[in-house]
C-alpha cells in the first residue's frame, strides 16, 4: 500500500499508543494523539483501536491511513 514505516525502539516492556504518536513525532502533543485515536484514524495491527492507553509492545505496527505512515515498534 505504499506506507512510509517510521522505526521506534523503546526501552521498556510497552509503550502507550498515545505517547508512541508524540515520542514518533506524528503529533505535537498527548490531547491532538488523543483526538486522532478517538476519531477512529489509528490501526494497531490491521485493527481500528479507540484505546488511548493501549499498550504498544516490541513487534506491533501503527497504521495512520492519512499520512500513509506506519509505526514499528522495537
Amino acid at each position: 500500500m505504499g506506507y512510509k514505516q517510521i522505526e521506534v525502539s523503546i526501552k521498556t516492556e510497552y509503550i502507550k499508543l498515545d505517547s508512541l504518536l508524540k515520542f514518533a513525532g506524528i503529533v505535537e502533543t498527548g490531547g491532538i494523539g488523543k483526538e486522532i485515536i478517538l476519531e477512529e484514524r489509528i490501526k494497531v495491527n490491521g485493527e481500528i483501536c479507540t484505546m488511548r492507553g493501549k499498550k504498544i509492545r516490541p513487534g506491533d505496527r501503527v497504521q495512520i491511513d492519512e499520512i500513509k505512515s506506519e509505526i514499528v515498534v522495537k
